[in-house]
């Protein structure tokens, strides 16, 4: 990334004046006293690594303010959820430099992460803001509240025929299936860390319409991605007509700048995923890595993340399109966030976890 901090070269005497100033008015209020500390801490780092899932586009706004606000120069990653982990936990096998930071959609490979005692306990000053669900052991916090859609070319698919229910969608395929055969897409559960999750959560839910759906989609040759983009790109080109499970906070996104996209939240259920903080037990920079944890649970990071990044605030008093309040208002009772806790563990059990592809591969792939 390139380095965004050119505005901090100024003559050395205003700079540590400037940095003095920023460092006693940066105490946010209702922190504990001895947070200067931190900060401290983290400006003498200097530096934080990210590892993350989140496209860096969408989360530079954030990057810049945060390096603006304390001077630090944020090294940002970002790469798919298996590959994260994957990453992660070889580096740390061998000792060589890993991120402070993993900021990751895969809700049960960050769980896994803390079971397996690979990531740091920090009680963020921001934890009362963020709703009991969304925490686990002082170890992980949930940064955002995103609904999982069916997306769709609005060009190629009539309004009549939008499906708003994961029923209307298994009729849509089967009643239509020379037209969708080959125009379906969803995630490849044994690339993807996140489609992986999703999918067993919607077993979690309803096993039976689930399947159901797998198998509907498995007779029509679907296109399986292991990212977002990848099927959001194919659905806006018309290579793929419509897409299961996929983030809605990108598909808003990009229904704002591309006409032909248009996507609906199901109402018989819609899922709620959020992305995971967490800080690697042996990261380098710890005092930044709490910095960043506390900025991202931050009104004023849970604004940014809303209005620039488009990612669905969690925090229940910022207010708008892209946010926990927003979308209750819509959606209400329908929305099923996903709990933060052991039960997301389930299926990384070795057997279950093949039983489950095995499950998929043979509706899938029919």
């Amino acid at each position: 990334m390139k380095n965004l901090n050119h505005k901090w070269r100024l003559p050395a005497a205003l700079a540590m004046f400037f940095a003095m100033q920023a460092a006693y008015a940066l105490v946010p209020e209702g922190y504990p006293g001895g947070y200067q500390s931190v900060i401290d801490g983290a400006k003498k780092e200097g530096k934080l690594l990210v590892y993350s899932v989140t496209d860096t586009a969408l989360v530079r706004p954030l990057i810049k303010d945060f390096e603006s606000l304390y001077g630090i120069k944020v090294e940002y990653n970002d790469m798919n959820s298996t590959e994260l982990y994957n990453r992660f936990i070889s580096e740390n096998a061998a000792n060589s430099t890993s991120a402070d930071v993993l900021w990751s959609s895969a809700m049960d490979l960050q769980v896994k992460l803390v079971n397996d005692g690979m990531t740091a306990s920090y009680e963020s000053p921001e934890a009362s803001h963020v709703p009991q669900w969304a925490q686990y052991q002082k170890q992980a916090y949930g940064t955002t509240y995103e609904p999982l859609a069916i997306v769709y070319n609005k060009r190629l698919v009539p309004a009549n025929e939008v499906p708003q229910t994961r029923a209307e969608l298994i009729k849509l395929l089967t009643m239509q299936a020379d037209k969708y055969k080959g125009k379906v897409t969803t995630y490849d559960i044994e690339k993807s860390g996140v489609g992986f999750n999703y999918l067993t959560q919607d077993v979690r839910v309803n096993p039976q319409v689930t399947w159901q759906l797998v198998e509907a989609m498995g007779a029509l040759n679907p296109k399986l991605q292991s990212s977002t983009g990848a099927m959001m790109e194919r659905i806006s080109s018309g290579e793929n007509l419509i897409g299961y499970n996929i983030l809605g906070s990108y598909a808003f996104a990009k229904a704002k700048k591309d006409p032909s996209i248009g996507y609906v939240y199901p109402k018989d259920y819609t899922q709620v995923v959020s992305r995971l903080v967490t800080i690697s037990k042996k990261a380098k920079n710890s005092n930044a890595a709490k910095l960043w944890v506390d900025y991202l649970l931050s009104k004023r990071g849970q604004t940014l993340l809303a209005n620039q990044a488009n990612l669905f605030s969690i925090r229940a008093d910022v207010d708008g399109e892209t946010s926990m309040a927003g979308l209750t208002k819509q959606l209400g009772d329908s929305l099923k966030p996903i709990p933060i806790g052991a039960g997301l563990l389930v299926y990384l059990d070795q057997s279950k976890r093949l039983e489950f592809l095995k499950q998929w591969q043979q509706a899938i792939k029919r």
